[in-house]
């Protein structure tokens, strides 16, 4: 079904108003937590929409709004919400309970069915979250090389440890010379002693990733890339920055880091293969939960051996209260069960259709906007052409402010889309669905052409 405009439309304000019990929770909120939520990412505007229930790609919120989510909790509900198949392998294991201090079947299942699809992960440790497998890969890159630095790009997203927020808000004020990027810090208080430990890289710059990781290699235990990093543009990785950054880590025996925790999405085997890069270590998680918290870090059996404690302390010790709860393992194994790779050819070509529907749209408009993605991902960019890195990804106040009405606007049409424009899709959506994004978009444009000439 596709969605019916979700706002009202007899005054301006109640079209950009998320809700009457919305904005009582919120006060609520306010009264325990810092800033009204728990999670800095989460949209507001003026205050954030609160949500009853969801069902397949849709979300209803406190208000009784229905909802088009192309957010599906950033990536994570590639099924959409209440995925029967995952709500029934989760009461079947509620019932014989929800976490132990011993390890379980449902933890070998999940791990034997990712190392099955996946080139070169023989070896898998689950942890919490997408933040931890980042810092346990980090930290096994480490203690097998031993070596205490790491390479990263610049604006890429890795979660929350410090080293991997290195450059991550970098913007033109500080973000250095285009052949030396700054390691800028993330937040008040970072240690000066992180920052010398990061190397920061450009995105699709080959010459300047090899001469960046040679000048310091002997520091360097691995670089940290995700194949298509998200908040630096959403950008498809060239060939020759991927074979440059490979070889040079080879060649100076530093780790390759996939970070797939948001782009394992792509493809049946994952990012990596999708795009030939061969990581040493894989840090992955959203999807693989099936909604359910999770994450985990993989590779060769050689260099995952760091955490073999059969013969005493291991070179990298690692536990976690929740680390492969049954809850988290029988919701993965239904959701990457499902996930066949017909139901990835079907997100492909559904994302492939959306992405040249909106790029015809964008034409006919004479917009100077631009698409990004890949598979089942698209962005939208208030830039002419699609950028290439980070920091032609960057937007202006300006060019946000774009970016923040047409969220309000696919909001009164009945769909999510979030403040930045990236967005996905998921197995419940269908043509209908395709069809409402795009016409959405197609009104936007015809609407707001005057705002988008002067603007941009």
């Amino acid at each position: 079904m596709i969605p019916s405009p979700a706002y009202r439309q007899n005054s301006q304000a109640a079209e950009f108003s998320p809700g009457e019990r919305s904005q009582a929770l919120f006060e609520r909120a306010r009264g325990v937590f810092p800033d009204g939520t728990t999670r800095i990412t989460i949209d507001r505007d003026p205050f954030p929409r609160y949500v009853l229930r969801g069902e397949g790609a849709y979300l209803i919120d406190v208000d009784g709004r229905r909802f088009l989510d192309l957010n599906a909790n950033f990536t994570t509900l590639i099924h959409g919400h209440a995925f029967e198949p995952v709500i029934a392998a989760v009461e079947r294991q509620m019932r014989n309970g929800t976490c132990f201090a011993n390890p379980t079947q449902a933890e070998v299942e999940l791990a034997s069915l990712l190392c099955e699809r996946v080139p070169r992960l023989e070896r898998i440790r689950f942890v919490n979250t997408g933040t931890e497998a980042v810092m346990f890969a980090i930290k096994a890159a480490r203690a097998f090389t031993g070596r205490p630095c790491i390479a990263k790009i610049e604006g890429a997203y890795h979660g929350a440890y410090d080293w991997v927020e290195v450059a991550q808000a970098s913007a033109p004020e500080n973000w250095g010379a285009p052949d030396r990027p700054a390691a800028t810090g993330y937040y008040h208080g970072m240690p000066a002693s992180v920052r010398d430990d990061v190397v920061v890289l450009r995105f699709n710059d080959a010459g300047a990733a090899r001469d960046l990781l040679s000048r310091r290699a002997g520091e360097i235990a691995a670089v940290l890339i995700d194949p298509m990093p998200s908040r630096a543009g959403l950008v498809a990785p060239e060939p020759e920055f991927l074979s440059a950054v490979q070889e040079t880590a080879r060649q100076h025996g530093i780790l390759v880091i996939s970070d797939e925790v948001l782009n394992f999405r792509q493809d049946y085997r994952g990012a990596s293969a999708r795009y030939g890069l061969e990581p040493d270590l894989f840090a992955l998680g959203k999807i693989i939960g099936g909604g359910f918290p999770i994450g985990a870090v993989g590779g060769p059996r050689e260099i995952m051996a760091v955490f073999d404690a059969c013969h005493g302390r291991p070179l990298l010790p690692q536990g976690g209260t929740f680390s492969a709860n049954p809850i988290s393992m029988v919701a993965g194994h239904a959701a990457m069960t499902a996930l066949d790779q017909a139901a990835f050819a079907r997100l492909e070509a559904l994302g492939s259709n959306l992405r040249k529907r909106l790029e015809d749209a964008i034409s006919r408009a004479g917009a100077p906007l631009s698409i990004t993605g890949a598979a089942s991902l698209f962005r939208i960019h208030p830039k002419p052409t699609p950028p290439r890195e980070f920091r032609e990804a960057y937007c202006t106040p300006a060019q946000a402010n774009i970016n923040n009405e047409m969220s309000r606007f696919f909001a009164r049409q009945g769909i999510i889309l979030p403040s930045g424009a990236a967005a996905c899709l998921s197995t419940p959506i269908g043509e209908p669905e395709i069809d409402a994004i795009a016409s959405a978009f197609e009104a936007f444009l015809a609407e707001n052409s005057a705002l988008i000439e002067e603007t941009l």
